[in-house]
């Protein structure tokens, strides 16, 4: 995965993009490995790797929805 780590310096809407397209492979990737599991096609490293993919771009759309949303002091 090529996404940058540093978001300091993309605008909102460069992020909002990203966002939506970080989504959408998370959930290619959840169809992905439930597609393996279901059929019981594919190895356990295979679906192992496919997880941490798909962590890794839970942890990516956490920064940028932290970095979209603006801090509110109540």
């Amino acid at each position: 995965m090529n996404a940058p780590t540093d978001l300091s310096m993309q605008t909102d809407d460069v992020l909002s993009v990203e966002l939506e397209v970080f989504k959408q492979k998370h959930r290619d990737l959840d169809d992905a490995i439930h597609a393996l599991v279901d059929r019981g096609t594919g190895d356990q490293l295979t679906i192992q790797r496919l997880k941490k993919q798909k962590l890794r771009l839970k942890d990516m759309i956490a920064l940028i929805e932290d970095r979209l949303t603006p801090d509110i002091i109540a």
